[in-house]
C-alpha cells in the first residue's frame, strides 16, 4: 500500500464502478489510432471467414491435411479463449520465408492500436472479444452468483475499454478494480474461491465472472483455478501464457501429437531448464550469440539479447531470483544469428526508409475463441526496434536496441509507460513498411492459432480429474522452486 503524496495517509485503493454505455473511444485506443484508416489488406482479411482461410492454407501448403487445418480453427479452447503471439517475419540464408512464434502471451495487449475496422462500430475489436468468447460463458450454470468486473495491474487504457464494453453489452456496473503486484491493502480478494471486489463504500461485493489483465506475476495473488469465472484463469499463465518455459514444453509436445498432419508450431530452436551456470555453455553452442530469458517476466523484462561477452558477463551478474532460464536461438541479420539445427534464421525487417534504414519489427497477432464458432481475429499491430538493424554489431553491449521490440517499458518507481512512437499500426500509412501480405496474414494466424491450442491442452493436463490444480505434475514439468512457493493456494 503506497501512502498518499498529499496527506502522507495509506491509499486504499477500490472499485471503480463502470456504467453501460458509458464508453468513449479516446480513452481506449491511442490518439493516432481513432483518426487511422485500415489498411485495405487487413480488413479484407478479418473479413475471411475460417473456411476461405482454410482452403487458401491447404492450397498454400499441399503437405497439410486440409481436415486438420479446419479441425484447428474449430478447437474449442477449455480454458484458453484469448491469447496473443509475438511473431517475426523471418528468412532462411536460401531466402525461404517463415514466420516463427518468439511468445504467446494471454490477456494481451492490443486493442487501443487496432484500426476500427467499420467506421461506425465505436467498440470495435473490445465487443469481438466480449461478445464472442466472453459473454457465452455466463450461461454456465457453476457460476456463483455476483456481478462483472474487469481486474488490471496494468494497461488501464484497454482494461477500462474492456470494462465498458461489458458493461454495455451485459446491461450491468461493471467493476473496474486495480490488482498491484505488492499492493498490501489489494481492493481484491477471494473467499471459497470467489473473487470479491471491494466497492468505494468499503464494502465486498462477490463476482461471478471478470476479465482478467492482471500480468505481473497473477499466479502470486490469484489461485490458478476458482469459482469465479476469470478470463482468462491464471493457470493459463503458468502453463505457458506468461511461462516461457512451460510454453516450450507444450509447443514440442502439441508438434509431436500433430507431425503427422503436416502442421507444425514453427519457433526459434529453444533449450529449456538450464541452469544460470550452463547458459555460458549454452550460448557459445550457438555460436556465441544467443537469446536468454527469465521464463516468468513478460512486457520485455528478463530477455538478453547476447551477442558478445560484455553482454554475457552482464547477465551473469544479475540475481534473477529464479533457478532455471530458456536459452533460445538469436534471430538477428544474416551475418550474426545463432547457429541451430534449422540452419540459421535472419529478419527480414520492414522496408527500408529514406535513410536505406532496416528495422526489426514484430508482429502481435491477438485472437479470442468463441465456443460456437471456434477462433477468430481480434486484433494486429507491430513493433519495431529502436535502432537499425545493421550488417556488423558494435561490442558496446546494446544489441537490445537493434532486436527489442516491446514498447512497454518499466519505470523505476515499478509503474509503466509505453514508446508509442515505435508501433506500427494496420493502417494504410504503416502496414506499407511491413513488407508483408494476406498469405503472411494468414500464416501468422494460423501459427497463433496452434500455439494458443497448445498451450491450453498443456493446462488441461496441469488438472486434476477432481478439476483442481495438479502442483505436483506442475513441479515436475517446471523444476524451479523459486516459481512453486510463489504460487498461491
Amino acid at each position: 500500500m503506497e501512502d498518499s503524496p498529499t496527506t502522507g495517509n495509506p491509499v486504499v485503493r477500490h472499485a471503480q464502478l463502470v456504467e453501460p454505455d458509458s464508453f468513449e473511444p479516446e480513452r481506449h485506443f491511442y490518439p493516432r489510432v481513432l483518426n487511422a484508416q485500415i489498411h485495405p489488406l487487413v480488413r479484407f482479411f478479418t473479413g475471411l471467414d475460417n473456411h476461405r482461410i482454410a482452403e487458401r492454407y491447404a492450397h498454400l501448403h499441399p503437405e497439410v491435411e486440409p481436415d486438420a487445418i479446419r479441425e484447428a480453427l474449430r478447437y474449442d479452447p477449455r480454458y484458453f479463449r484469448w491469447g496473443g503471439a509475438d511473431l517475426f517475419h523471418v528468412t532462411t540464408e536460401q531466402g525461404v520465408r517463415r514466420i516463427v512464434v518468439i511468445e504467446t502471451n494471454s490477456c494481451p495487449s492490443g486493442q487501443k492500436s487496432m484500426p476500427r475496422r467499420e467506421e461506425l462500430q465505436e467498440l470495435a475489436g473490445y465487443r469481438a472479444l466480449i461478445e464472442q468468447a466472453f459473454l457465452p460463458l455466463l450461461k454456465r450454470r457453476s457460476l456463483p452468483r455476483g456481478e462483472l468486473a474487469v481486474v488490471y495491474d496494468k494497461n488501464e487504457m484497454e482494461a477500462s475499454g474492456y470494462a465498458a464494453t461489458m458493461a454495455t453489452l451485459s446491461g450491468e456496473v461493471v467493476r473496474l478494480v486495480p490488482f498491484f503486484d505488492g499492493d498490501a491493502d489489494p481492493p481484491v480478494r477471494f473467499v471459497d474461491g470467489v473473487l470479491e471486489a471491494r466497492d468505494p463504500d468499503g464494502t465486498w461485493v462477490p463476482i461471478r465472472a471478470c476479465l482478467r489483465y492482471v500480468t505481473q506475476r497473477p499466479w502470486n495473488r490469484i489461485p490458478p483455478l476458482t469459482k469465479t469465472l476469470i478470463f482468462n484463469p491464471v493457470l493459463v499463465c503458468l502453463a505457458g501464457g506468461r511461462n516461457k518455459l512451460l510454453a516450450a514444453k507444450a509447443y514440442d509436445l502439441y508438434n509431436a501429437e500433430i507431425e503427422s498432419t503436416g502442421l507444425v508450431i514453427r519457433t526459434p530452436e529453444t533449450n529449456w531448464d538450464v541452469g544460470k551456470a550452463s547458459v555460458p555453455l549454452w550460448v557459445q553452442s550457438m555460436g556465441g550469440v544467443a537469446v536468454v530469458k527469465v521464463p516468468y517476466s513478460n512486457a520485455g523484462q528478463g530477455v538478453y539479447t547476447i551477442t558478445n561477452k560484455t553482454e554475457l558477463d552482464a547477465f551473469m551478474e544479475i540475481d534473477h531470483g529464479y533457478d532455471r532460464f530458456i536459452v533460445q536461438a538469436l534471430i538477428g541479420n544474416v551475418g550474426w544469428s545463432s547457429r541451430s539445427a534449422h540452419g540459421r534464421f535472419y529478419h527480414v525487417g520492414t522496408m527500408p526508409n529514406r535513410k536505406r534504414d532496416i528495422y526489426v519489427a514484430d508482429l502481435r497477432f491477438m485472437v479470442g475463441a468463441s465456443p460456437e464458432k471456434g477462433f477468430f481475429p481480434v486484433a494486429i499491430y507491430a513493433r519495431r526496434a529502436r535502432r537499425p538493424l545493421v550488417q556488423a554489431l558494435s561490442s558496446d553491449g546494446r544489441s537490445w536496441d537493434v532486436l527489442g521490440t516491446n514498447l512497454s517499458v518499466k519505470l523505476p518507481d515499478g509503474t509503466w509507460t509505453s514508446e508509442p512512437d515505435r508501433l506500427l499500426l494496420m493502417d494504410s500509412r504503416d502496414f506499407n513498411q511491413m513488407g508483408i501480405g494476406l498469405d503472411d496474414l494468414i500464416e501468422a494466424y494460423i501459427q497463433t492459432v496452434l500455439a494458443v491450442t497448445a498451450i491450453d491442452r498443456m493446462a488441461a493436463a496441469l488438472v486434476t480429474q477432481k478439476g483442481r490444480f495438479h502442483r505436483r505434475f506442475f513441479m515436475t514439468m517446471n523444476p524451479d522452486q523459486a516459481l512453486v512457493d510463489e504460487i498461491t493456494a
